[in-house]
């Protein structure tokens, strides 16, 4: 297991934090492609979310197994207001992979945030990985799907605690789209956070803002997929309003210095070449 920590050296004060999980590259065998672009968001969202007051930490490259126990111990410690969790790897509807190649279940990951410590506190997750396979070429389509997936996608749906919302970066049955320069998705909701007046933004105005920057700003490009769009798409189940990165509190919290960031053992593997 590997991972970048960024320890708050001066203060006590409990804090808005949050937990990156990237897979980039997976163990030698697994047929899952390398995700070129995962460094620049994770670097770039750390940066971003310091700044606005939370504590951060980043797992890379880790298992499923690994990934369960990180979300799972996250759901068990106090927080001031808000839990904001990214995961950012290959996916498929209801779930997405380890480094290892093994699904995780993103219901059982929401669960964990049902836990009497998070009880009166936000919670956001943010999903960037495939939700099948399917592409958009920016018209309304449908698609076809079993009894048994839709029943799935419900029971995902059902999981998601109250006072929670979850960005997808694409619909049910649709992929994502993945860059050499990063996410669409990651880097477009970093150029709101760096925006004036994005981050005092009530949470549901600035996800209907990432969705329409997204959808309607960009095309990918290239002989294969030129042309294709992404429509990213959350759920809500705020019973507030949430203002989670409120330049005004992260001032408060960054009255102190944090530590030099570290990358503890990062793993060598076998790359492979791909698209989300």
């Amino acid at each position: 297991m590997s991972f970048f920590r960024y320890p708050f050296t001066a203060s006590k004060t409990v804090r808005n934090r949050a937990l990156i999980v990237s897979v980039e590259n997976f163990y030698p065998g697994v047929d899952l492609s390398r995700r070129s672009g995962v460094k620049k968001d994770t670097q770039r969202l750390h940066k971003i979310l310091t700044k606005l007051g939370f504590s951060v930490q980043i797992k890379i490259d880790i298992e499923a197994e690994e990934i369960y126990e990180a979300f799972k111990a996250e759901s068990e410690k106090t927080v001031k207001d808000c839990f904001m969790g990214i995961i950012s790897t290959h996916g498929e509807e209801g779930v997405v992979f380890g480094a290892d190649g093994r699904a995780v279940k993103l219901s059982e990951i929401y669960r964990y945030f049902r836990s009497p410590t998070m009880a009166d506190k936000s919670k956001l997750f943010l999903i960037q990985a495939c939700r099948g396979h399917g592409l958009d070429g920016g018209v309304e389509v449908e698609t076809d799907s079993s009894s048994s997936k839709e029943e799935d996608g419900m029971s995902e749906l059902f999981s998601i605690p109250i006072d929670t919302a979850v960005m997808y970066a694409t619909p049910p049955g649709y992929a994502a789209f993945m860059h050499p320069t990063g996410a669409v998705l990651i880097q477009t909701l970093c150029n709101l956070l760096e925006m004036e007046g994005a981050p005092d933004l009530e949470i549901t105005k600035l996800l209907t803002r990432l969705n329409y920057q997204v959808a309607y700003n960009f095309q990918a490009r290239g002989e294969k997929w030129g042309g294709k769009k992404q429509m990213p798409c959350f759920v809500t189940r705020f019973t507030r309003e949430v203002f989670p990165f409120s330049r005004t509190a992260a001032a408060e919290d960054l009255s102190s210095t944090f530590a030099a960031t570290k990358l503890i053992d990062e793993p060598t593997r076998l790359r492979k070449s791909s698209i989300s």
